[in-house]
């Protein structure tokens, strides 16, 4: 069962009781925000895209941002092409509704994107589609063990994220 495997991972950081199973379901960005009571910004959303060679790149995000089509070809190199939900389980690991960076297969690339940063805890999925953890920034960068961070995304407006400009 994939929440398992999430649970089985974050286990070694001792962070698997922190696991919420939900009553209700947390399967998109909308109900997992309404399910928490928190803004859709915060939930770390898992998106997965075909890399290369049949492989996965995983990138989580804050739940209002959108991929950024043309900075994801500038980092890596290929469009940015959507698992379907019927590889998702077979290549990550987890379905679609319960993707997370925790407990995936063997060779899924994992990224954490810039959008994040603007909050103190984010709230990913745990495999399920109605699990939740709670973490820092930090604790999301330990436990994820991404290749790297990436600024990959936009905010809904469509515009790149806002960054603070130096004062000349």
């Amino acid at each position: 069962m994939s929440i398992e495997k999430a649970r089985e991972h974050l286990a070694k950081f001792g962070a698997a009781e922190r696991i919420v199973e939900l009553p209700v379901s947390s399967a998109t960005v909308e109900l997992a925000a309404k399910a928490l009571g928190r803004e859709p910004g915060m939930i770390a959303k898992t998106i997965s895209f075909y890399d290369r060679d049949g492989g996965v790149i995983l990138i989580v995000a804050a739940g209002d941002a959108k991929i950024d089509n043309k900075r994801f070809k500038e980092r890596f190199g290929l469009k940015a092409k959507m698992l379907t939900h019927e590889d998702a389980e077979k290549l990550i690991g987890h379905a679609v509704g319960g993707i997370c960076p925790f407990g995936v297969n063997a060779g899924v690339r994992v990224f954490l994107d810039e959008s994040l940063k603007r909050f103190d805890t984010v709230f990913p999925a745990c495999g399920s589609s109605n699990s939740e953890i709670e973490l820092t920034i930090a604790e999301l960068e330990e436990f994820a063990v991404p290749e790297d961070w990436v600024d990959v995304c936009k905010l809904g407006s469509g515009n790149a994220l806002q960054r603070e400009s130096p004062i000349i």
